[in-house]
């Protein structure tokens, strides 16, 4: 944010959610450092708790625990969940592969403290990246499930436009050994290329070695006990505030 410009205000998520149908989504971290100042992400989860409008979050940074009041509104209405982004126990690993976040023991604490407090918590255990971290799927999904998590989903790495060669410059970094096996994984699950943009496989990629990732994900869940009931998050205590006619009509 540039010296004197304003923070963005949750005017456009109060305005989407008065029109007839609405769907808004954010493709990056909402809980990124700088959102201990700003608080965007706290103003907007206000605004959806007052319509209570279904949410879902996907956060690396233990900062959503700041938000815990605004979740247990929401989840008095069957409306949010809260994914945590697991990636690695690895600590020394989390720190070049994702730094200025929070590390995994804290992770697995803000699961706990999500779930403690009656809101509903899964892990997403992405990006898996052959031949670097997948191997440790089966103990993420184990470690997730201790801490209180009730589902979880996977996202295999797929690496579009520039970030094809800042990836393979971060190999040549940090895990010049294993770099050319690293790729060849990401090429096995992605038709011999680095991405690709297939709607239903983008995201798990395709192939034996897309299979095999699928099966250690599904065997590690039902041993951990996760997905065993279905997320379904419910619209019907949406509202449009402004009176008890109005929610009447």
């Amino acid at each position: 944010m540039n010296a004197g410009q304003q923070p963005v205000s949750p005017t456009p998520t109060r305005g989407a959610l008065t029109q007839p149908t609405n769907r808004f989504v954010g493709t990056s971290d909402c809980y990124q450092p700088v959102e201990r100042m700003l608080e965007l992400t706290r103003r907007c989860l206000a605004v959806l708790a007052e319509f209570r409008n279904p949410v879902g979050i996907v956060t690396k940074n233990r900062l959503v625990t700041r938000d815990i009041d605004l979740l247990q509104e929401l989840a008095r209405h069957n409306a949010v969940v809260a994914f945590i982004s697991l990636t690695t126990l690895d600590t020394e690993l989390r720190r070049v592969m994702e730094p200025r976040t929070s590390p995994p023991a804290a992770r697995l604490a803000t699961i706990s403290d999500l779930a403690r407090a009656g809101i509903p918590v899964g892990v997403l255990t992405a990006p898996m990246i052959p031949g670097l971290n997948d191997h440790e799927l089966p103990n993420l999904l184990g470690a997730a499930a201790d801490a209180g998590a009730q589902f979880a989903g996977y996202v295999t790495l797929r690496l579009p436009w520039q970030n094809k060669d800042l990836f393979e410059q971060w190999l040549t970094e940090h895990f010049p050994q294993r770099k050319d096996k690293v790729l060849a994984g990401i090429r096995a699950v992605r038709d011999g290329d680095l991405n690709s943009t297939e709607f239903g496989t983008r995201m798990r990629g395709s192939g034996p070695r897309a299979d095999q990732i699928e099966k250690l994900f599904a065997v590690g869940c039902r041993k951990a006990g996760l997905n065993r009931e279905p997320l379904n998050l419910s619209t019907a205590a949406f509202r449009r505030p402004g009176g008890v006619q109005l929610e009447l009509l």
